[in-house]
């Protein structure tokens, strides 16, 4: 029997999406909008404010959704379970795709990445527009594994590439971690 690799992944930032318009939110019973998802190499990150070009930027006073990141490996995991290829995480409409990072662990904390300063605000649950945009089941099979809304607690720009993740803990001290 041969023994099982064991790896670890460099935490990333892989993949930035921004829309002008909602597709979903707030369109309950109708059809979803036509809005693109925007692949970008880089967002800029106000704080308070969320992402600017984003269709949540200003959105309300204390919006929980400033920000939202997704796993790139749930992604990979939700495509091998329904045999999808055809679609990006864009379809998913979530703005900071990761790799290597525990996202849930960060529920609860303030963080920085890359210098910006982020508060986790919770689940980015998913809805029942998941089943439509991706494949019957996403919706279920992403219970659980939707991501995590943010607040941006200070201004500046993400790029995509390797991260240094500092989480503050309870005592008010920062650990990082590459």
């Amino acid at each position: 029997m041969q023994a099982a690799a064991c790896y670890m992944v460099e935490p990333r930032l892989i993949h930035f999406y921004v829309s002008p318009g909602h597709n979903f939110f707030g369109r309950h019973g109708l059809a979803p909008g036509t809005h693109p998802a925007e692949e970008r190499a880089e967002v800029v990150c106000a704080a308070g404010r969320g992402l600017v070009g984003d269709r949540f930027f200003a959105h309300e006073p204390g919006h929980k959704g400033q920000a939202t990141f997704f796993s790139g490996e749930v992604f990979a995991g939700l495509c091998h379970e329904f045999g999808v290829q055809d679609r990006p995480p864009a379809v998913l409409r979530r703005n900071i795709i990761t790799a290597g990072l525990d996202l849930d662990a960060l529920i609860g904390t303030e963080f920085a990445v890359q210098g910006v300063r982020f508060l986790g605000l919770g689940e980015c649950k998913p809805c029942h527009w998941m089943d439509r945009a991706f494949h019957p089941g996403a919706e279920a099979w992403l219970r659980g594994r939707g991501g995590l809304r943010a607040k941006i607690l200070s201004d500046g720009t993400l790029a995509l590439g390797p991260v240094r993740l500092e989480v503050r803990t309870a005592a008010g001290n920062t650990s990082s971690a590459t």
